[in-house]
This record gives structure tokens, C-alpha cells and sequence, in this order.
């Protein structure tokens, strides 16, 4: 009986409290995976709504901007989303192809659509890969470019989509378009 004792101790406050640790480390894992579950069904939905709504060029204009302050366009914006065409001085096909070239040079962005008049971008955040849209829209007896960008999800974006057109222009102005 004795040796039965020293083979199977008694629990000890130290391994009761290890066991205790473990099975709260083991609850919060629960919790956790059942809270990420329960976001990400919420949030991948909208992601795909966003994906797929209002973009494109409808009855010659882009999208307007929703009211939060993480998107710019060109078109009938007011002045909180408002930024400029880019006006360019060569023929559309140099424009275009100009566009082109400085989009895959652009971190993180990839064009995903294009036809004659129009260019899909997806651009990306650094840390997180937030997805935003970027549209540039070449209109019909016009020298310019009109331009959209608007983060997928969220409330703000630090001006983010702003600074990235804007780099799209300086891009642009010093290759001369």
C-alpha cells in the first residue's frame, strides 16, 4: 500500500494549479476559435458584397464614394471624397498603356479588369491585406482620366486611397502623359 502511495501521489497545490492553467489555456483557445468563426461568417460576406457592387462604370460615371471617409473618386463627389482627373496630352492608347505600366509598379496591386476605357485594380494593405479597388475610367471625346479608390471594408483609411492616387498622377505626370 505504501509503495502504491509514492507511485501515485497525492495532487499537489503545484500540479493543481498547472492542470487549472491548462484548462483555462484550453477554454480561451475555445473561445477564441468560436469568436473568429463567428466574425469571419459576418465579414466575408460583406467582403463579397463589396467585391461586387458598385464598381464599373455606370451611365458614363464611376461609383460615388459612401459616406465614410475611405474612398476617393472624380466624378460628382462632394468635397470631403473629391479628387481631379488626370488630364493627359498623348493619344488614349499611350494613356492607357502609361496606366498600365505604372500599375504593376504600384506595391501590392494587381489589375484584375480592363477594357478600352476602363482598368480594375486591387490593391492591398501591407500588414492586414485590407483589399481596396482602384478604377480609372477613360471617357469617350475627353483627355482625361477619372479615378476611383475605395477601401472594401472598414470606416478609415488614414487617407490611404487619396495618397495612392496621388502617386498615380506624379507617376504619371513624370512619364508626360
Amino acid at each position: 500500500m505504501f509503495r502504491l502511495l509514492k507511485t501515485y501521489p497525492f495532487p499537489t497545490e503545484r500540479s493543481v494549479n498547472g492542470e487549472m492553467r491548462y484548462v483555462q489555456r484550453l477554454l480561451w483557445s475555445i473561445i477564441f476559435v468560436i469568436f473568429f468563426s463567428l466574425t469571419s461568417s459576418f465579414i466575408l460576406p460583406a467582403a463579397t458584397w463589396a467585391a461586387t457592387s458598385g464598381l464599373g462604370v455606370d451611365n458614363i460615371h464611376l461609383a460615388p464614394c459612401p459616406p465614410s471617409p475611405n474612398c476617393a473618386v472624380s466624378q460628382d463627389a462632394d468635397s470631403k471624397h473629391s479628387i481631379d482627373p488626370i488630364a493627359y496630352h498623348v493619344d488614349l492608347k499611350t494613356a492607357r498603356a502609361t496606366l498600365l505600366k505604372v500599375l504593376s509598379v504600384v506595391p501590392r496591386t494587381e489589375v484584375i479588369q480592363q477594357t478600352d476605357n476602363y482598368i480594375h485594380a486591387l490593391s492591398k494593405s501591407r500588414i492586414f491585406q485590407f483589399v481596396d479597388d482602384v478604377e480609372f475610367y477613360f471617357p469617350a471625346n475627353e483627355s482625361v482620366i477619372h479615378l476611383r479608390s475605395a477601401s472594401r471594408l472598414g470606416d478609415s483609411d488614414f487617407g490611404v486611397n487619396r495618397r495612392r492616387l496621388e502617386q498615380i498622377r506624379l507617376a504619371l505626370r513624370d512619364l508626360k502623359i
